[in-house]
């Protein structure tokens, strides 16, 4: 027996407050549980001189029906549109039903009224008025408890589970809720249970590290609440006017490596991979493939091994497609001092986090053997006052300590293969 559902997929159009119609999709399920999703663009928007794909590649501008068998029969572009992980416990929460009884087309309808990028999803062919206001900083506290008890499996006020946004891709699977202040949106990142240290303030002086570093990084701050911290990311997504927030279109490293979650996808998680997509998808190809390099190189020198494909994004801005700027940057203290290695592919020793294998594939990123070398040379050096830098962002002493490990650590020097 097979069965089928839709969602009608809405864009706000780029440079406008317009949100219309662009897109219908079905997803069948057979009855081996293979699912079958069937993309059309609508004719209205076909017609609409404006119109973008929302996948140059895979989702061109034409008449015809896209199938897709991968991902749950859910194409990229849509899917990073949908909620991460902790938005993905949130719905369920509300919706008192386990992951085992939904399909991925409920969690794009019950997914953020303003997920990541420009995309929106509903039942009916025109889109749904906005459900609610922003919440305000003067909520976190109860935001945060709120959080608390849907990690703990503990029931939370109705009110509370509608101030709490389903999440957008951009801020992994940690608890959060997006913030209004200051004319931005934020995404503030709470604490979680499990946390070993003060995650918050240590990611936000990753942050400022790489911005020192000379990497183009989301714009973050700390917000106080009680005895917690609350890690605030300015949405790099979204622009302010008095009418309301310009929205521009994100895919996530996924999408531009055309491959899945799974480690069946594995052999395409690929920083040298995501460099030649960028030379396809990029308006400055050359810039973003040099700011790619410097990023790798930073994760390898601070022990950054969360850094899959989700954690890679492309902007699209009015010109075209841009790399996004970075995020989720925490250093991980592996014990290890023989070898390190990154979630993606770094060059032609795999994902070994070492010089010899940074400098391996130089090319593949416009740069020159001499240039590469320069820009890790450059990088180091910053990376080399960490200590200060950690401490000048309010790290207490034991989170410094428990973080050291992770950075510049004695293998991440190696000019050679030590197993060669």
């Amino acid at each position: 027996m097979t069965s089928e559902r839709e969602a009608y997929i809405y864009i706000q159009m780029p440079g406008t407050l317009e949100t219309v119609p662009a897109a219908l999709l079905r997803v069948q399920t057979l009855s081996d549980g293979t699912q079958i999703g069937r993309f059309r663009y609508g004719d209205r928007y076909l017609q609409r001189p404006e119109a973008v794909a929302l996948d140059p590649f895979h989702l061109p501008l034409a008449r015809e029906v896209f199938e897709f068998t991968q991902l749950k029969g859910i194409p990229g572009a849509v899917r990073d549109a949908g909620p991460d992980a902790w938005g993905r416990r949130v719905i369920e929460h509300k919706l008192e039903r386990s992951a085992a009884d939904l399909q991925e087309i409920d969690y794009l309808l019950h997914g953020p009224q303003d997920g990541a990028g420009y995309l929106s999803f509903g039942l009916t062919a025109e889109p749904p008025a906005p459900k609610r206001r922003y919440n305000r900083t003067h909520q976190l506290d109860e935001l945060i408890a709120a959080t608390q008890a849907i990690e703990a499996g503990r029931p939370v006020a109705a009110h509370l589970l509608e101030q709490i946004d389903p999440g957008t891709s951009m801020g992994g699977a940690r608890p959060k809720a997006t913030i209004e202040d200051a004319h931005s949106l934020w995404l503030g990142k709470f604490p979680a249970r499990d946390d070993r240290f003060n995650l918050q303030r240590v990611e936000f002086a990753t942050l400022d590290l790489a911005r020192r570093c000379g990497l183009n990084v989301a714009q973050a701050r700390l917000q106080s609440v009680g005895e917690c911290d609350v890690l605030m990311l300015q949405r790099f997504d979204r622009d302010y006017t008095d009418q309301g927030y310009l929205r521009f279109g994100l895919v996530s490293g996924l999408t531009v490596l055309d491959c899945g979650d799974s480690h069946l996808d594995r052999e395409r998680w690929s920083y040298l991979l995501m460099a030649d997509n960028l030379r396809r998808w990029s308006d400055k190809p050359q810039a973003d493939c040099a700011e790619l390099f410097k990023r790798m190189v930073f994760n390898a020198a601070v022990t950054n091994n969360d850094d899959h494909p989700r954690n890679h994004a492309l902007l699209r801005r009015q010109k075209g497609w841009r790399l996004a700027p970075a995020y989720d940057l925490v250093p991980a203290p592996v014990v290890s001092l023989e070898r390190r290695d990154l979630a993606l592919t770094v060059g032609d020793y795999g994902r070994t986090a070492s010089i010899y294998n940074l400098l391996s594939q130089a090319g593949r990123f416009g740069l020159s053997a001499q240039e590469a070398r320069g820009e890790i040379d450059r990088l180091v050096d910053v990376v080399r006052h960490w200590r200060e830098s950690f401490f000048a962002c309010g790290v207490p002493a034991k989170d410094i300590e428990y973080i050291a490990p992770a950075i510049l650590p004695d293998c991440f020097f190696f000019e050679s293969n030590p197993h060669a």
